[in-house]
């Protein structure tokens, strides 16, 4: 299955951000001749599959998985979580959302709130926003620099790609560790963020979701847009790709996520642990004394 997921991913998959434009990744699946029905099926047999892959890698407890999710305001990232994850053990599954940082949060370095929500081992880890917010909410409005606490040496004009350097490196620890990573952002359209911003307004249940601060960034929107581009031009690598998914159909772009996280998990080879010829022995002693009884 992997070269079947491997050819459908790659539309989506940044690798290499040196060419990377936001420009050549649509919002919409209108390149996909897929029912919204016939998607929900595939959602459904791979969320399965997930199942599945998610039991040996917790039973293996050997390696992890690490998705981050980043969108602007009403891409869908909770309900991508809330869906692909439906089916999974909630043993096996760490889910963090990170937001303003706090006041102890403010007194660490950049990286720290989100190494500490690290998954451990034999788990499925999800950071709805990460890391990737100090060069992006932060960059869009430096302002936010002045309450980091940070020494003159470390606000220099470099700051942005001394950054990125360490993101990179940071990355490349984890993989090096054992941990597969996912980046998503689910690319919304600034029409389809208008049309769920009034939905949000209109229907009574949905007016908690709706926040004047989410609204009031929309006026930033093409400096979002620059950040993004440059953060997925600038940390994409083979061992921590980037996945651009259309956001503005959400049954679409819940099942590239679950493409994106089978293929993870695939590349794993995950395996359920073999057991030793004394277990084996210590097995075969218990199933006697149970049949004895």
């Amino acid at each position: 299955m992997a070269n079947s997921l491997k050819t459908k991913l790659a539309p989506f998959t940044i690798t290499r951000g040196k060419d990377f434009t936001l420009k050549a990744h649509p919002t919409t699946r209108k390149h996909w001749k897929l029912s919204k029905k016939e998607i929900r099926k595939r959602l459904d047999e791979g969320v399965d599959l997930l199942r599945d892959h998610q039991e040996k890698l917790y039973a293996q407890d050997t390696k992890g998985l690490l998705l981050i999710f980043q969108a602007m305001d009403a891409a869908g990232k909770d309900g991508a979580i809330k869906h692909v994850m439906s089916g999974i053990n909630p043993q096996g599954c760490q889910v963090y959302s990170f937001k303003a940082p706090s006041p102890e949060e403010l007194d660490h370095d950049f990286l720290w709130r989100t190494s500490k929500s690290l998954p451990e081992r034999g788990r499925i880890g999800i950071f709805n926003r990460s890391y990737y917010e100090e060069v992006l909410v932060v960059r869009v409005h430096p302002e936010y620099l002045q309450k980091e606490k940070l020494p003159p040496s470390a606000m220099s004009k470099n700051i942005w790609k001394e950054r990125f350097e360490d993101i990179n490196a940071f990355e490349r620890y984890l993989t090096r560790n054992g941990y597969t990573i996912r980046k998503f952002f689910l690319n919304v359209s600034k029409q389809e963020q208008k049309r769920r911003f009034l939905e949000r307004l209109e229907m009574e249940e949905k007016n908690w979701k709706f926040s004047l601060a989410d609204a009031r960034e929309r006026a930033h929107w093409k400096d979002y847009m620059r950040a993004y581009e440059t953060a997925i031009r600038e940390t994409s690598a083979p061992h921590a790709p980037w996945y651009v998914v259309p956001a503005d159909n959400k049954w679409f772009t819940r099942l590239v996520v679950v493409w994106a996280m089978i293929d993870g998990l695939e590349r794993l080879g995950l395996k359920f642990p073999a057991v030793d010829e004394k277990k084996r022995a210590e097995l075969q002693a218990a199933r006697r004394a149970l049949v004895r009884e």
